[in-house]
């Protein structure tokens, strides 16, 4: 087993990527919404796990803060899917629960990163 693959956080990021595809399946909503929220919402799951595997501090931090800069573009990209009628409330409710928790986490280890 590889160690992020322990992360809490990768794995809350997993369990939001399960999700995502689950809204996805949404045959109404544009090709172009659902390329740029699948390739959003992969970013926060990759760069957690690139992230894990470098060797120094800010290499690391690097991968999560980019990791965070993804959740908040699905955050934006999930209110907008709402806002179209294309997710439900109870779609968004758990996705945008999900994503609170990543970026809490994510703003976690992004500063302890940055303690010298």
């Amino acid at each position: 087993m590889f160690d992020f693959e322990q992360f809490p956080v990768y794995q809350k990021a997993e369990l939001y990527y399960s999700e995502v595809l689950k809204v996805l399946s949404n045959p109404r909503i544009d090709k172009n919404i659902k390329d740029q929220f699948k390739r959003a919402s992969l970013s926060i799951v990759l760069n957690i796990a690139e992230g894990a595997g470098k060797y120094t501090k800010n290499d690391k931090k690097n991968f999560y803060v980019i990791s965070k800069g993804s959740v908040n573009e699905c955050v934006a990209i999930l209110r907008i899917l709402r806002m179209e009628k294309f997710v439900s409330e109870d779609q968004f409710e758990v996705c945008y629960k999900l994503l609170l928790e990543i970026a809490k986490m994510l703003s976690g280890l992004i500063n302890a990163m940055s303690k010298r």
